[in-house]
């Protein structure tokens, strides 16, 4: 995918990383039918059938909502995620050929769900458009009246959040490393594509950790509601969540742990 316009190269990494995703999610799941080949066409939402999933192998679509061009989508880029009829207007059109590789729909979701890793890429598909999106529309808008939403620029040694404030957005950190602190001392790494603050967004509780960038950080910026509702509408996702955050306090107990030791000693 990609937006109509000028973009930030911070939205060009994402987009470059994001792109590779889906070849990722499905490697190992054989496709449904054979390729399907269609002609340029002003609207092909009736020729992709229903409980598909489809990966662009050549050509690209326009992506329209009530007949205003919004993005495009292009090789390796995935059809038929969006469906609903509560939705607003939709329609793809494109004006070169198109070569498709179909998939089930319900068989993609049982095959992401089979593995963590999947799960956590799903996640970051997800949410790393949903932010390119909101991103595109802040930066369409007035500056009084910008969401609080999209990518945030830290450098080295600011605070990206700190222990004891509302907890009113997740985060992801693109492009940098972090510090999480407990009380002053350091007890874990925060990494490159790592989800963070969503403890607190899930426990309605305040920060428990204060998260310093500790060289230049770009990071994607995801407000609580958003959050909570992409995990609401899809468990799968919420629950590979879950195991992540487990596994994430499971190690920092660990390292608190030596921490104590080594100062005892």
């Amino acid at each position: 995918m990609y937006l109509l316009g000028e973009q930030p190269a911070y939205a060009d990494r994402l987009i470059n990383r994001l792109q590779g995703i889906p070849a990722q999610l499905l490697e190992g799941l054989p496709p449904s039918g054979p390729r399907i080949e269609l002609k340029p066409s002003d609207d092909l939402c009736a020729a992709l059938a229903q409980q598909q999933l489809l990966i662009i192998e050549t050509g690209l679509l326009h992506a329209l909502i009530d007949d205003k061009p919004l993005f495009y989508l292009q090789e390796g880029d995935l059809l038929g995620l969006r469906q609903g009829s509560e939705l607003p207007q939709w329609r793809y059109c494109s004006d070169e050929p198109l070569n498709l590789v179909p998939y089930s729909r319900s068989a993609v979701f049982q095959h992401i769900h089979a593995d963590e890793h999947r799960q956590e890429l799903f996640l970051q598909y997800l949410i790393g458009h949903t932010a390119l999106l909101c991103d595109a529309l802040a930066r369409l808008k007035q500056p009084e009246i910008r969401p609080a939403t999209g990518f945030k620029h830290f450098a080295t040694g600011e605070e990206l959040i700190r222990q004891g404030d509302e907890a009113d957005n997740v985060f992801i950190i693109i492009d940098g490393h972090a510090d999480a602190v407990v009380d002053g001392q350091k007890v874990g790494d925060v990494q490159k594509d790592e989800i963070f603050g969503a403890m607190a967004v899930f426990t309605r509780e305040r920060r428990s950790a204060t998260v310093i960038a500790s060289e230049p950080c770009t990071v994607m910026v995801i407000p609580k509601e958003q959050f909570l509702g992409l995990t609401q509408s899809n468990p799968r996702i919420a629950h590979s969540l879950i195991e992540s955050m487990a596994r994430r306090i499971d190690l920092l107990n660990k390292e608190v742990t030596q921490l104590r030791v080594s100062i005892a000693v």
